[in-house]
Order: C-alpha cells, then structure tokens, then sequence
C-alpha cells in the first residue's frame, strides 16, 4: 500500500524559513527529522544551545572510544576486536601484524574493509589488488581472501549481516556523482596473482553465525585461471571522491552516503570547501536523528566539529538526544578561518541500537559526554 508523510509545513513564531541559514539573531537552530534526514523536519530556534546540560545521565549518554589503545591482535579477521554490534552489523577494528597465511571467508554477510594505516596486497577468489590506506574493499559474501603486507595494517570490518551492500541511489545529482561508478577497481588475474597459486597445504577459516569452521586443502584454492560476471569485489579510495557542497547551504550527512546495506548506510566525510554565503551554517546543525544511531570513525586530519578527538577514535551517539558542534566549533558557526574542512572520517548510521561491546568499554573516553558542557550565552 503506497503511503504519504502527513505534512502540513508552518511557520510559527520567530523562525528561519530557510533551513541552517539565516537564523533570528541570537537563537540557536535545532532539527527534528524523520528517516535520517529523508523524511519530514522541523526546524526549532532555541535560546539557548540543545546540549548546554548540566548532568547526563543514563545509557543514552554519547560515547568515545579510542582504538589506538588497542595493541594486541591475533592473526586473522576472526580475532578483530567488536566494537558495535546488531543484528544487521558488526563494527570491528583489526590490525594483521604479519601477512596472512591462511585464507578467510565470511558467510555471513558482505564483508567492507576500510584500510586505516598501511598498504598491501589481497589476493581473493578474482585475483589480486594492491591495496593503501584510505581504501574501501567491498568483498561480497563468501568471497575466499587474504592480504599479504611488509608492515602492519590496521582496518575496520563492516559486515552487512545476512545483507549485501549496493550503492545509494543519487536521485537529481545523477550516477556519477561524488565518485564515477567507474572508479570502482576489481581484481585482477595478474601475474602477481598466477605466481601465489601453488600445490601446498592452505586452511580456509569459514565465519559462519560468528562461529569459525577451518576447511583445509592440499593446494591453494585461489586458483583461479579466469571469470566472468558482475559480482564482484570493489575497490575505492576516499581521495577519489567529489564531495557535494553548497556555497548556500549546510548539507546533511546522508549527501555523503557511500554504502547502503539492510538497515544501515556508510557515509564519508572528506575534505571540502567551507560555506560562503554570510548567512549560511559553517558547521553541523544541532539535530535529533530519532530514527538511527550514529557512529563516526575518525581516519584522519583535524576533526572542526569536535573537541579532543584525534584519528582513531569513534563515537557513538544513540538515537533520542539531540547532538551537535562542540563549543569551540559553534563559535565559527557562521565565520571560518580557513577554506574548507580537513577531515575524513566513517560514518555509519543504523536504524537499530547497537550494542557495546566489553572490549569497546576498555577504551572508552568517559568523559565525552561533559565535552559539551561550558556551553554558555555570552
């Protein structure tokens, strides 16, 4: 049955009638939306700043957790560290201290590799990728892989649990907006991947409803000799994007979605020229997002909304608290120093509360939730 959002748009009172831009004197605005900013919104304009509290108590509280601190990992994707968990994903950090001698297979869901430090080389079922920091990998479900590097590299694992993930639809902006799908590498039958394939004894460690079945082989089963077809893993780099941007007007963060799987949406911030028109909100907008829980992983450069945050941490802001810019962010709320932005990080955004795991509270920044406090009228 087709449905329609009840939706009668008013002006009350003193407001704005132009979202995030040309706010009453002196008000600070906040957003109340529907469906991750895709449904209905309400735009408020308040006294006083939404997160000025005093106490916050309670599980709803925003948490930080910061991975650097981690240091031990073991040698497979297996042994990642869960940080966020539901039942549609799983948020892991990983760090592969040495070159993987056995192969890993996921079958329960589309595995995204995002590559935090280093740089290697994967070998999967459709032959080999070089692979560098700041890289996505899209390894669709089952797909047999392994990464061989001289150093460490440290990633996220985003699994699409029982889902896959496809790319968003961009509506007016057209297919090839913020990256060309034809920037997309896959794999390739390569030299480097002939010269891997041999006649020696390989394990296969199968992740099957969290549980690890070792299937062992007396060859290489990445021996592949060719294929055809469009499934396939993907490769992309955040320095291959064009991000969206309006001189005019502060975009949400869905322009920024990347991946979409069941239930959940990856989204990218990367650096970007800052909003010129005098008027207009050089910073996140404070707002209520009711509907998902938002998760941000802090890759690299300077984090202009945020307050002692450095790469390598995340944050988790559950659904049903209003959030926004820190204090010393809002007050460039309408003028900046420099040009744009310099920040990228990971965003996902789930419509189901995650759960935080014991290892994710070994890390925790407890006192992220006073980070907003301070915030006072002059």
């Amino acid at each position: 049955m087709a449905k329609k959002w009840i939706s009668t748009p008013k002006v009350e009172g003193k407001a704005s009638r132009q979202a995030h831009a040309d706010l009453p004197e002196n008000t600070y605005e906040r957003e109340l939306g529907k469906e991750g900013f895709f449904g209905p919104a309400t735009h408020m304009h308040h006294k006083h700043p939404p997160t000025a509290w005093e106490r916050f108590e309670g599980e709803l509280r925003p948490r930080a957790f910061d991975t650097t601190k981690f240091a031990e990992f073991g040698p497979t994707p297996w042994h990642a560290h869960q940080l966020l968990s539901n039942a549609a994903c799983k948020f892991r950090i990983w760090e592969m201290t040495e070159s993987m001698d056995q192969l890993a297979r996921n079958a329960d869901g589309d595995e995204l590799l995002f590559i935090h430090s280093g740089r290697g080389h994967l070998f999967c079922d459709y032959g080999h990728l070089e692979v560098s920091e700041g890289d996505y990998i899209m390894l669709p479900r089952s797909t047999m892989w392994r990464l061989e590097s001289a150093s460490p590299m440290r990633m996220l694992l985003i699994e699409a649990t029982n889902s896959s993930y496809q790319l968003p639809d961009k509506g007016l902006l057209g297919p090839h907006a913020i990256f060309d799908p034809a920037m997309l590498e896959s794999p390739k039958i390569d030299d480097m991947f002939v010269a891997q394939q041999d006649e020696s004894e390989w394990e296969v460690h199968i992740k099957r409803n969290n549980e690890v079945t070792v299937v062992t082989y007396p060859f290489n089963p990445l021996d592949a000799i060719g294929w055809h077809g469009d499934l396939v893993p993907v490769r992309i780099n955040w320095r291959d994007f064009r991000p969206l941007m309006s001189h005019r007007y502060h975009l949400p963060p869905s322009v920024h979605t990347t991946f979409v799987a069941n239930r959940f949406v990856v989204c990218t911030f990367v650096p970007r020229p800052f909003e010129t028109d005098p008027g207009a909100l050089k910073v996140p907008f404070f707002h209520n997002n009711d509907d998902f829980d938002e998760v941000l992983f802090y890759h690299a450069g300077e984090f202009f909304s945020r307050d002692n945050i450095h790469p390598g941490m995340i944050t988790l802001h559950p659904c049903g608290f209003t959030h926004g810019p820190h204090p010393k962010a809002l007050k460039n709320a309408f003028e900046q120093s420099a040009e744009g932005t310099n920040e990228v990080a990971v965003m996902i955004d789930t419509r189901d509360a995650l759960e935080v795991s014991e290892k994710s509270e070994t890390v925790e920044w407890r006192r992220y939730v006073d980070s907003w406090k301070g915030i006072k009228d002059d």
